[in-house]
């Protein structure tokens, strides 16, 4: 699972792919960085922790998202600033926007406002998207000559028809709802505005723990979704040992890091979940889109266990640790035997049987 970090020059992107992947890149204030970043983040998950600690396993393996930091987006430059080819394969997209104040750091806008920045972006994501549908059309007219395939027909007409209209209107495809053949036939096209949308408001400090993303107007109409972080008081507390971390936390007034609101909400933005597979050897999350049934869960395992899958057997994650042990929730009838068609719910303990 990938997504995309993006937003205007200095806005706190890299400092804040740097706090979610524990990397090490440049942010200077005064210099911005031209080159695509990529790294990892570990999913924080208390429910497989407990489990980590109740087996002691050799191996723990959280689940993971992949952020890509791309170099800031200049206004009026979306398709040529943008790094295409890293953002049409990436599954979502996370929007830094800036609303903490700096006076070293002027806003290339002038005067820091998110909502405006929040739109920015959005019009430049439309606007890419607009040339690419142009482009297509462009050259299904040449075809026309030859004669278009029904599929190109259908094609032409949902472009020219449904497409091209809601971004002429600055209308960000996501919010269009397409479904069935029409979504499958778009989905090549990897279009930006079509995205999953994560906003992220980077605050002052004093704001982290009040701010609200409702303020923003995000939830609202066509608006992403939103998450309020202070990117760099979120790194600083990344780097310290965990009791120190609790402590910087409480007088912040937060619970948690901001950050793992941020993981958690780009792993939910998508409609996946995590089930588990637990034993001496390794404890892992293994993350799926929600609804999959269990043959093809098993295949996120390995290809072997989906193609030999005879049945699953399934307890819930807190039963496990309630009960101790598997043999354990057995007896007590929690430790279920499903089939094939059975769909695997957040968090559930899973084992295969498989013959292959």
């Amino acid at each position: 699972m990938q997504f995309g970090i993006l937003g205007l020059p200095k806005a706190g992107k890299t400092t804040l792919f740097n706090t979610l992947t524990a990397s090490a890149e440049e942010t200077g204030k005064f210099s911005a960085s031209e080159r695509t970043h990529m790294g990892v983040a570990r999913v924080p998950d208390p429910r497989l922790a407990r489990l980590r600690d109740l087996y002691e396993p050799r191996r723990y393996v959280p689940a993971t998202v992949e952020y890509v930091d791309i170099p800031g987006i200049e206004r009026g430059e979306g398709a040529e600033s943008l790094d295409l080819g890293k953002l049409r394969t990436v599954d979502g997209l996370l929007h830094v926007v800036r609303a903490f104040a700096d006076p070293e750091i002027p806003h290339p806008d002038g005067a820091v406002d998110p909502r405006r920045d929040i739109a920015t972006l959005e019009l430049e994501l439309i606007l890419a998207d607009h040339s690419l549908v142009e482009r297509r059309l462009e050259r299904l007219d040449k075809s026309q000559k030859r004669g278009l395939s029904p599929q190109e027909e259908r094609e032409k007409r949902l472009l020219a028809e449904v497409v091209l209209p809601a971004l002429e209107a600055e209308r960000p495809l996501r919010a269009l709802g397409l479904a069935g053949d029409d979504e499958k036939m778009l989905r090549g096209f990897q279009f930006l505005s079509a995205k999953p949308l994560l906003v992220v408001v980077n605050v002052d400090e004093d704001r982290v723990a009040t701010a609200k993303p409702e303020e923003f107007g995000l939830g609202e109409g066509d608006a992403g979704q939103g998450v309020v972080v202070s990117a760099p008081i979120e790194l600083e507390i990344s780097r310290l040992a965990p009791d120190e971390q609790r402590e910087f936390l409480a007088d912040l007034g937060l619970a948690e890091p901001s950050l793992d609101r941020v993981i958690r909400a780009s792993y939910q933005l998508l409609g996946v979940i995590s089930f588990f597979t637990v034993g001496d050897d390794e404890v892992r999350a293994w993350t799926i889109r929600r609804g999959t049934i269990a043959r093809e869960a098993a295949g996120a395992v390995h290809s072997d266990i989906e193609r030999g899958f005879i049945r699953a057997e399934v307890v819930a994650w807190d039963d496990l640790l309630r009960l101790g042990s598997l043999p354990a929730c057995r007896d007590k009838g929690l430790l279920r035997l499903e089939g094939k068609e059975y769909v695997v719910a957040d968090g559930e303990v899973v084992h295969f049987r498989f013959n292959v």
